[in-house]
Formats: C-alpha cells, sequence, structure tokens
C-alpha cells in the first residue's frame, strides 16, 4: 500500500466480494467444494466466476460453496439458480467454462445446454 485510497479501493473491493457471498440476492451461483470438486479445479472455477461478475459490475448474484454433490465423475460442477426456475447444473466446468457461464447464463439469460447435468 502507497496510499490510504489504495488501502480504501482495496476494503471496497473485499466488501463487494464478502457482499456476493452472503446470500441476500436474487440469483444464486453454488460450485461444489468437496474434495473431489477441489481436486478437480473448483477452486480456480470459483475465482474465475468471482473475477468476472465483478469485472462486469453485475449486481443481485449471490455465490456460494458447498461441499460434495455425489456426481464425482463430473466435478467441478456450478449450479445456478434463479428465482421461479429450474436450477441448472454444469458438469466439468473449468476456468474458461466458468467465465462463459457468467456471461451467457447470467448476464444474457442463455443456458448453455451442452455443458449442463441432466
Amino acid at each position: 500500500m502507497k496510499s490510504l485510497a489504495e488501502l480504501d479501493k482495496l476494503r471496497e473491493k473485499l466488501q463487494e466480494e464478502m457482499r456476493l457471498r452472503e446470500g441476500k440476492e436474487d440469483v444464486k451461483v453454488v460450485v461444489t467444494m468437496g474434495t473431489c470438486g477441489i481436486a478437480s479445479g473448483a477452486r480456480e472455477v470459483l475465482t474465475a466466476i468471482l473475477e468476472e461478475i465483478g469485472k462486469r459490475g453485475l449486481k443481485g448474484i449471490t455465490v456460494t460453496q458447498t461441499g460434495c454433490a455425489g456426481l464425482c465423475h463430473c466435478e467441478p460442477l456450478v449450479e445456478v439458480e434463479r428465482p421461479g426456475r429450474d436450477k441448472v447444473t454444469y458438469g466439468h466446468v473449468n476456468e474458461k467454462k466458468a467465465r462463459e457461464i457468467v456471461v451467457s447464463h447470467l448476464v444474457n439469460g442463455q443456458i448453455i445446454k451442452e455443458w449442463t447435468i441432466k
């Protein structure tokens, strides 16, 4: 830190990230973070989702994590829940796919069907 302005900017960024994880928003994105998910890259997926949401300044989205979903062969998994709609679960998500899910599904409302788990 070289100035108070830098410290304030960092504080605002971290507060925004915490708000995304508090669960008081309309859309919920859940990344499975069991040991199988973590071993398959779920941490990087979670980071990519948070970065893409922050980069685009998206509001009304909560990003959380959960344990194993029992679909180890499909990890990492990302679930998108919108009020009044069915939950969508994406499988074999990597950082690139995670960013595309933010753009296609969260921004444009278009489910990427070929990546979903039935």
